[in-house]
């Protein structure tokens, strides 16, 4: 990963080949920008007219430069009007800066970071977002690749320029935002990985060694001992599989004396052919994605546990792979879950719900915490209603919806609250078991129906569902993502433990 520092040195006055701005609508020029051509002994006026750049947002303006025998490059962004300042206007902007640098194969990136308060932010949160997104954009899976065709990554190193004053507090904010990054990263890694490198006993093994490098409390059911616990759910979903499954849990505990508990659950199917109920082939070629959510929540608290948020957070995972086989779950069987609740399974592809309901099970049985927040690649239904921009949040706590949505528009990861009350509950009546594991096809909205089968594990601990169907994988037009998988649910989840208090 680059190298990200904060200095309070000039800009003009940085050791680097390329010089960034990020500049609002109509602001093409500043002090230190006079002072950086009048370094390379160039103007930049005319170059800024022939690419018509006005600062608009999505604008970007690449300027070359020779001086003393090197190449150097000015790169200025757009951030477009003040009804365009968000954040996530900004993020992009970084992001499409960092991908000209790298393109014009720069080394080192000086980084005018502009004005805080234009974004309501102080000056530590903005250095952090802008680490973020600079660990985001610059990362590429090629280790699959023969050396000849590695992505080439030429930007070694961004300094960030800030005031004397604020240099400490940038300082931190890189740092923490490096952490986050670097988290985010490691989840799209696992996502991305080819599904036989990468089973449920793998999966664990990483959490594992991640829990004792961090000093966070580890607990490991193998598939015996799932079996024996009654989760029917999930030792019926992988028992078509040679793979043993995995439940994982994560504790990180906080110095803050008689401090809340949130538990994320994640969602782990290593691969997901669909069952019995397969899939058509073209639907299968991605479904190393299906566990997204259990990536994010073991990337997650690894942050967590170096960022040490004032909450206690419990992480679990239930991990499997569901595959057809003579010892595959059958349409028509009837599975027994951990709170001894039953269901109907008339469809074995929607098996997410099934390996969730155990896990939401125990957490609620055990740790008894103030939330319960999953995230899960559950529906095909969810992905067509919002697309890959928003994951559908799913809840009746109003307060821990505001929560979520604060948190999201803050951290990037949106999400979009679709209607959750109890008429959508009757979708998923059987006659033959507790619930069904599908949704009436005359009630629709598959994603709420599923929303509210996992309702049933909760008991009445404020729950939210987060369905990352759309957003875990190809997410498309977002600089700081390339093809494959987002690390959908990182950012959301640490800002919402940092902020829980």
């Amino acid at each position: 990963m680059i190298s990200i520092t904060a200095s309070s040195q000039k800009i003009s006055e940085q050791k680097a080949d390329c010089f960034g701005f990020l500049l609002t609508e109509k602001e093409t020029t500043s002090p230190e920008i006079k002072a950086c051509e009048k370094k390379l002994g160039i103007t930049i006026a005319p170059f800024i007219k022939a690419h018509d750049f006005s600062g608009k947002k999505g604008q970007i303006c690449v300027i070359p430069a020779e001086h003393n025998k090197k190449i150097y490059h000015i790169i200025l962004a757009g951030l477009g009007s003040k009804k365009d300042n968000s954040i996530e206007t900004y993020r992009r902007a970084v992001a499409q800066l960092y991908r000209q640098a790298n393109a014009h194969k720069v080394k080192t990136i000086a980084l005018s970071l502009p004005k805080a308060s234009l974004f309501d932010l102080s000056e530590q949160e903005l250095a952090q977002q802008t680490a973020t997104t600079l660990a985001m954009t610059s990362y590429n899976f090629d280790d699959f690749f023969s050396k000849e065709n590695k992505t080439k990554v030429t930007v070694e190193s961004v300094i960030a320029c800030v005031s004397s004053a604020e240099k400490a507090k940038c300082a931190a904010g890189i740092k923490d935002g490096e952490t986050v990054g670097i988290a985010v990263n490691k989840a799209r890694h696992w996502v991305n990985t080819p599904p036989s490198d990468l089973t449920p006993i793998d999966l664990a093994e990483y959490a594992k060694k991640i829990a004792k490098k961090h000093g966070l409390k580890f607990t490991q059911f193998t598939e015996k001992e799932i079996i024996k616990k009654g989760m029917g759910g999930l030792a019926g979903v992988g028992r078509g599989s040679d793979q043993e499954s995995q439940l994982i849990i994560m504790e990180y505990k906080a110095s803050k004396k008689n401090a809340e508990t949130i538990t994320f659950v994640g969602k782990g199917i290593t691969f997901d052919s669909g069952g019995l109920s397969l899939k058509p082939p073209v639907h299968m070629e991605t479904m190393k994605e299906d566990m997204s959510g259990a990536a994010a929540v073991i990337a997650s608290m690894e942050a967590l546990a170096q960022l040490k948020p004032n909450v206690n957070v419990v992480g679990i995972a239930p991990l499997a792979e569901n595959l057809p086989s003579g010892k595959a779950t059958k349409p028509g069987d009837i599975l027994r879950f951990y709170n001894g609740k039953t269901a109907e399974v008339k469809n074995t592809d929607a098996e997410g719900r099934l390996v969730l309901a155990d896990a939401l099970a125990y957490a609620a049985k055990h740790y008894k915490p103030d939330a319960i927040i999953d995230f899960a690649t559950l529906t095909g239904a969810c992905a067509y209603a919002l697309g890959p921009f928003y994951s559908g949040l799913m809840t009746q706590d109003d307060d821990l919806a505001a929560v979520i949505e604060d948190a999201a528009e803050d951290s990037g990861d949106h999400v979009w609250r679709l209607p959750f009350s109890d008429d959508y509950k009757v979708a998923i009546k059987s006659d033959v078991a507790d619930i069904c594991n599908i949704g009436s096809n005359k009630y629709m909205a598959g994603a709420i129906t599923a929303g509210h089968f996992l309702k049933h594990f909760v008991g009445d601990i404020p729950f939210a569902h987060l369905d990352i169907a759309g957003t875990a994988f190809n997410v498309p037009d977002r600089p700081y993502y390339k093809a494959g998988a987002t690390g959908v649910g990182v950012r959301l989840m640490i800002d919402i433990a940092q902020h829980w208090d």
